[in-house]
């Protein structure tokens, strides 16, 4: 053996060993990435809270988990529906997803079922009464992720103002009300939403406040006498200039600044409202009244839950899953999260917690417990609320009469439902 490879074979050796080394490593590796488990999480952005929040939760979730990778995707309430559908179509939907829909997408058979998927744990911190409202012949398409209860807000500057002594509780008090809040020339009375955002809010108002409501005894009920006098009675408030001037262009968000400004003096919204109103305007003296609902009927409920589904993949993790839904909900993450956005918790442990030292959030969860929603169970519920959010230019400018625009909804929603 000459000198030179004597010198040569010990480090073809070294060669050889820490190529083997780099192997070994890079096979671990790729082992890891075989093994990893993703989630694409789209979520609704409620407030300039939302997206910071998840972010470090999810970051939080995957230095616990790192064997879980979530690809989070926040989004505003006016794109969402375009995001989530562009994904189902090319056949990449989410894994998760918050909306306030789910039951065309049960009916075409594209949701896992919830009860093979979260821990008993999970289902046993959640309220019962909304669990049921997203469960289809035993199938568990949905969970609910938060809830709210509406309410009539008001602005108490305003109201001292026109001599208003306290919120209307029937639709000639409201009348009444805004009248005079027109009279003083320094605000709009009645904050009325026929926007493509809350027009279903709107309509679920009056139409329970009139003694109607959307579907009766499994059937649309959307053109009953009790609706059509709803729409008309909006209609006519508008057509008086007791409202806003722009109930189909300006929307909640943008209605609750103006009564904080001292500009409004009335609208319906939800309890979120306390948190984010004072938030902008810290010098806001505001009041809360029940929904108005016509003389001589009873008093109303009205509650909205969001909630979270899980679409069927190729590359479902169902026990990924199980974890990450646990950590979401967590008490310390939904605690942080609720209070955050103003919301009212579906979950019990939560729940319970906050009531012991707030009253009002003790009296919104136990008005959950009878409150109207909207029909969320119904599978042509998506189809005719994107339907319902045509109708406010047509109603409120003449094109349409109230009787026409229900009777063409109602006949929408019923053929919808038969296909």
């Amino acid at each position: 053996m000459t000198k030179g490879m004597g010198t040569l074979l010990p480090l073809m050796l070294l060669t050889g060993l820490l190529s083997a080394c780099s192997r070994k490593e890079e096979a671990v590796v790729l082992s890891q990435e075989e093994k990893q488990s993703v989630i694409r999480f789209v979520a609704a952005e409620y407030s300039t809270e939302t997206k910071p929040f998840l972010d470090n939760l999810v970051r939080e979730f995957e230095l616990k988990n790192p064997d879980i990778l979530v690809e989070l995707q926040v989004a505003n309430w006016n794109v969402l529906d375009g995001i989530y559908t562009s994904m189902i179509s090319k056949n990449q939907p989410p894994d998760l997803l918050i909306t306030n829909v789910y039951a065309h997408f049960a009916e075409a058979g594209i949701l896992n079922d919830l009860n093979d998927i979260i821990s008993p744990e999970l289902r046993g911190k959640m309220y019962p009464n909304l669990m049921q409202m997203d469960r289809i012949g035993g199938v568990q398409y949905a969970l609910p992720y938060v809830a709210t209860i509406r309410n009539l807000y008001y602005n108490k500057a305003v109201f001292e103002q026109a001599g208003i002594a306290s919120p209307p509780a029937t639709w000639s008090e409201l009348e009444k009300d805004a009248r005079k809040i027109k009279e003083t020339g320094l605000a709009f009375g009645f904050g009325l939403d026929l926007t493509d955002d809350e027009i279903q809010a709107y309509l679920s108002y009056f139409f329970f406040g009139s003694g109607g409501g959307w579907v009766r005894d499994g059937k649309w009920t959307i053109n009953s006498p009790d609706n059509v006098e709803g729409l008309t009675y909006l209609k006519r408030l508008f057509s008086e200039g007791l409202t806003d001037p722009e109930p189909t262009v300006t929307i909640r968000d943008e209605k609750q600044r103006i009564l904080g400004d001292g500009k409004l003096g009335m609208m319906i919204s939800g309890n979120y409202f306390t948190q984010v109103v004072p938030r902008e305007f810290p010098g806001v003296r505001w009041g809360k009244g029940p929904i108005p609902v016509q003389d001589g009927e009873p008093p109303i409920t009205f509650g909205v839950q969001d909630v979270i589904v899980s679409f069927k993949t190729d590359h479902t993790d169902k026990v990924a899953l199980a974890k990450f839904l646990d950590f979401l909900y967590d008490d310390r993450n939904y605690e942080e999260m609720t209070t955050r956005e103003g919301f009212i918790p579906v979950t019990a442990s939560v729940g319970g917690k906050l009531s012991q030292s707030d009253d009002d959030m003790r009296r919104n969860i136990e008005a959950l417990g009878k409150a109207k929603f909207y029909p969320i169970q119904e599978p042509a519920w998506q189809a005719v609320m994107d339907t319902s959010r045509k109708m406010g230019d047509a109603v409120l400018y003449d094109n349409l009469s109230p009787q026409d625009a229900l009777d063409q909804l109602q006949q929408f929603a019923v053929e919808r439902s038969a296909k």
